[in-house]
């Protein structure tokens, strides 16, 4: 959609409606929602600049600012800085169960989606000490660090912190190849996990990332995963968005209450 037909679609939803109580700039923010809702501004789309929309509406530049926060506050609209106001891209819920030891690209695939994963930084040295205890390695070990921002198909859904023991990996994936399926290629595929859930919110960085806003709920996850003989061969802390991912765990009564 482009301006002109955004603003004639904001002036035929009632804009300057008389009817309507309380300040212009919820009145357009709220034109905007359900224009977001109904899925005439569509994820993803820009919003023109404060003052390109002021000027064509003929309001004032705060009202707009207002408005664009307004909507922000509730997690429609996100801000990339240099870039503009942008229709948030909130990802279908993808249910991941708890009780199987899968990676993301095989829980993408089975979602039907396509897993696509951008490298924030990667780098190989000893293992510090927090490293050193979660793998029970010596600090002489080196380790794989890879951070990685992971995609179902063109969302931002979650960013992965995650040390191998490089003993076990070798050499670092390609851009979208799953560690796990590198792991299993040198018969080290991790058998079960460890996994300790946290919720927490975005910080700043953090929400640029996921394209989501500062403030936003999130599941933190540190997952130890070891081979069938014990060995632990990946430490990941994961930040998953709380508006993409439901964790489903399957609960059975104990044998002593049946």
């Amino acid at each position: 959609m482009n301006k002109a037909e955004l603003i004639e679609k904001i002036e035929f939803m009632g804009l300057r409606e008389a009817g309507k109580s309380g300040p212009l700039y919820r009145k357009l923010a709220s034109i905007l929602q359900s224009m977001i809702k109904q899925g005439i501004l569509m994820p993803d789309a820009s919003l023109p600049p404060e003052r390109d929309l002021a000027e064509a509406l003929g309001v004032g530049r705060v009202t707009v600012r207002n408005a664009y926060k307004e909507l922000m506050a509730k997690g429609h609209v996100v801000s990339r800085h240099g870039s503009g106001t942008f229709i948030a891209n909130h990802a279908s819920r993808i249910s991941q169960p708890l009780w199987r030891l899968t990676s993301f690209s095989e829980n993408m695939l089975a979602h039907g989606k396509d897993a696509r994963t951008e490298i924030l930084s990667q780098n190989i040295g000893m293992a510090n000490d927090d490293e050193a205890e979660k793998l029970s390695l010596s600090k002489d070990c080196q380790v794989l660090r890879l951070d990685r921002l992971r995609f179902a198909d063109n969302a931002a859904v979650a960013i992965e912190k995650a040390v191998i023991p490089l003993e076990y990996i070798g050499n670092a994936p390609d851009h979208d190849q799953s560690l796990y399926a590198l792991l299993a290629k040198r018969g080290f595929r991790p058998v079960r996990a460890l996994q300790r859930l946290t919720a927490v919110v975005l910080d700043a960085g953090q929400a640029k990332l996921l394209n989501s806003r500062k403030g936003a709920p999130a599941l933190f996850i540190e997952r130890i995963a070891r081979l069938k003989d014990q060995r632990s061969v990946e430490y990941t802390r994961s930040l998953y968005r709380g508006d993409a991912f439901d964790f489903v765990a399957e609960l059975k009564i104990g044998d002593h209450d049946v």
